[in-house]
């Protein structure tokens, strides 16, 4: 079932998440499983809302390819995700590509 993840890391800046889509290369290696990834900061933190076909794709990514970059930047801290089960996506048409 597609899942909806919702993730919060107070304490990362844009410099970091940079760095980690440089070292990991998600727009041009995608991870199984990725649907949609939306990224912005406020107050401080990172923001992401994902769509993953199913929750062991993301942890499966988080944990072979993110996790290690995470670690060689020094980054510390651990985000607050949540999962939600997916009820509909709609995508505009014309909606393509990274941004």
């Amino acid at each position: 079932m597609a899942v909806v993840l919702s993730l919060t890391w107070t304490g990362l800046t844009p410099d970091h998440y940079d760095t980690l889509r440089n070292a990991v290369d998600w727009e041009n290696d995608q991870p199984e499983g990725i649907a949609l990834h939306v990224a912005w900061f406020d107050a401080g933190a990172l923001h992401v809302t994902d769509v993953w076909n199913d929750q062991a794709n993301f942890q499966r990514f988080f944990a072979e390819r993110l996790m290690p970059a995470i670690k060689q930047a020094g980054i510390t801290g651990e985000p607050e995700v949540t999962f939600s089960p997916m009820h509909r996506r709609f995508v505009a048409s014309g909606v393509s590509g990274v941004g």
